[in-house]
């Protein structure tokens, strides 16, 4: 048992570890200009939506009904958790305007939160990076129930589900000029969340099993949030730029295939 704990956990180090490689892709093509930061902003939307239905709220609400829930339990479960995640996550917002307002917080991060640009980015890498521990979670307790192969596969599943949502957390911190190096950086540091997450899984792994299907329900709805309130609005208030639609579509099926294919 021992040992497939640490395998779980170094596997969900690794799955996180490919968000390095999005953003790696990221920073080789240079800095976006206008009309391709809308595009990487839409492509960043496409890819959190599916990522959130695929990877978060069917896999919780199929957790549930597999432990035993009723289908309405299920139903209302991952829903109240969905619905927590998109409260805390607008929540997270007006409280950090609130404190930059006041003058709480160091100087650097009180002016950056006070730029809508930079608030909406801010908000959008917390939510990936929430959402990236209850993926650690399924990669870790994936390796607890004696099948290894079911382990490979949900870490080969999420690790490649993890590149492009290296690309979007690269591309989103390209748009208000972070340097090359900085949004590789920063790519790869959300993804390193998923060892915590197999970790906790796998230390708590009876626990875990029932606490799993809400956190997945809780990260979902951060990210949908953040899509809704912060980055389709932001898109279209730059349509002079070209519309980022066809970005948005094309991350959605891209995420919408590797779910499906690596399922």
């Amino acid at each position: 048992m021992m040992s497939a704990a640490l395998l779980g956990i170094a596997a969900s180090l690794f799955a996180g570890a490919l968000t390095g490689i999005g953003g790696l892709l990221v920073a080789a093509s240079g800095a976006p200009d206008v009309r391709r930061q809308n595009l990487l902003i839409g492509f960043a939307a496409g890819v959190m939506i599916a990522a959130a239905v695929f990877s978060l709220i069917l896999p919780a609400y199929e957790q549930m009904r597999t432990g035993g829930a009723s289908l309405a339990f299920a139903m209302l479960g991952v829903l109240a958790a969905v619905w927590l995640g998109a409260l805390a996550m607008g929540r997270l917002g007006f409280w950090a305007d609130g404190l930059a307002t006041r003058g709480h917080l160091p100087e650097r991060l009180g002016a950056a939160l006070g730029v809508a640009e930079e608030r909406r980015i801010a908000l959008f890498v917390v939510a990936i990076t929430l959402h990236n521990l209850p993926e650690g979670a399924a990669v870790g307790i994936s390796f607890m129930g004696g099948d290894p192969q079911l382990g490979w596969a949900t870490m080969l599943g999420i690790g490649l589900q993890n590149i492009p949502e290296g690309m979007a957390v690269a591309a989103l911190l390209a748009s208000i000029g972070w340097s090359r190096a900085r949004c590789a950086a920063a790519a790869l540091a959300t993804g390193l969340v998923e060892p915590l997450g197999g970790a906790f899984a796998v230390a708590v792994a009876g626990v875990s099993a029932a606490v799993l299907p809400w956190a997945l329900g809780f990260a979902a709805g951060a990210m949908l949030f953040v899509v809704m309130a912060e980055i389709i609005p932001h898109t279209r208030r730059q349509i002079a730029h070209g519309s980022a639609t066809p970005a948005l579509m094309a991350g959605l099926a891209l995420m919408m295939v590797l779910d499906v294919t690596l399922s």
